[in-house]
């Protein structure tokens, strides 16, 4: 059994899966999250949050540290005692910190990345684990009674944002340039819904509810609401970050693209299939039970460079 620190800036849903699927095959998750919620941190409760770490690694019933996120690197890193595993989930590597990481990266036992595009751009070897999904409950469900349950006008044609309009890299103004530019190719109403913290359970029924997604995102790692949208069955349309193109190779009614005209075109066309969507056929392939395996094995490695460095 291996015992690991779990370290992470804040619990999301994804991140709570990944603990329940690494605690099913034998694992034991202790999670210190970053103090102060969801909103950016201060310096001073990082500082706490590097007491609290170093605490429990030096426990005894710690085997390693997983540090989830590039911000959490450091403190991971400032503990002398255990290996380190560093999980890189994509805005921390391609975005505003990608520095912090990228050395950070350096001094780790191992790193996991969530897409080929951000093993590419590290100076080191890393693991490509992407995030799974709950292919049980995102699935499949009648459309008629999911518009009924969240409220959506049942004569309109519904496009969904999964997202919070505030995180700049989401680029939420350009998905409503992209939906502008796709009303005179849409018979009658076209309705951008913007959706976000709403309990993951409820995630499901939004999606079947949705006649398409749309990701216009200026940076990603292996975006998980994709994968979520290709279990219910809904096409997706979306910028080429991270491994989208990837997600979508093969997949019928959903496209990539990266101009604002080729996202109408493609939005246009996914709302008026000529063939069945089969996202979730594609999406078998991210269930939790892989990405389980994967960092079992990434655990192993950690674990043995440790034995072979004594």
């Amino acid at each position: 059994m291996v015992r690991t620190l779990q370290l992470v800036t804040s619990r999301r849903p994804f991140f709570e899966q990944q603990v329940e699927v690494l605690e099913r095959n034998g694992v034991t998750c202790t999670v210190v999250p970053v103090p102060g919620g969801s909103r950016e941190r201060s310096l001073a409760e990082y500082a706490r949050f590097y007491a609290r770490v170093l605490g429990a690694a030096r426990g005894s019933d710690i085997d390693l540290v997983h540090a989830n996120y590039g911000l959490t690197a450091p403190a991971a890193l400032a503990q002398p005692v255990r290996p380190v595993v560093l999980s890189l989930w994509g805005s921390d590597l391609l975005g505003r910190y990608g520095t912090v990481s990228e050395q950070c990266a350096r001094f780790a036992d191992e790193v996991v990345v969530m897409s080929a595009e951000m093993a590419a751009a590290l100076d080191r070897d890393s693991t490509v684990v992407p995030h799974g999904i709950d292919t049980d409950r995102f699935a499949p469900e009648p459309h008629e009674a999911a518009l009924d349950a969240v409220g959506w006008d049942g004569d309109a044609t519904h496009v969904l944002f999964p997202y919070d309009t505030g995180r700049a890299e989401k680029n939420y103004p350009r998905a409503e340039r992209v939906v502008e530019r796709a009303r005179d190719a849409v018979e009658g109403a076209l309705e951008l819904h913007a959706v976000s913290g709403v309990p993951h359970e409820e995630v499901p029924t939004y999606m079947n509810a949705a006649d398409a997604m749309l990701l216009t995102s200026d940076r990603e790692g292996s975006p998980n609401a994709v994968k979520e949208a290709l279990s219910c069955n809904l096409p997706v349309v979306a910028t080429p970050v991270g491994d989208v193109p990837d997600l979508l190779d093969g997949v019928d009614c959903s496209a990539v693209a990266d101009t604002d005209a080729a996202l109408a075109e493609a939005l246009a066309a996914a709302l008026a299939p000529t063939t069945e969507p089969n996202g979730r056929q594609r999406a078998r392939e991210f269930g939790l039970e892989r990405m389980g395996e994967g960092l079992l094995g990434v655990y192993e490695r950690a674990l043995d460079g440790e034995v072979s460095a004594a």
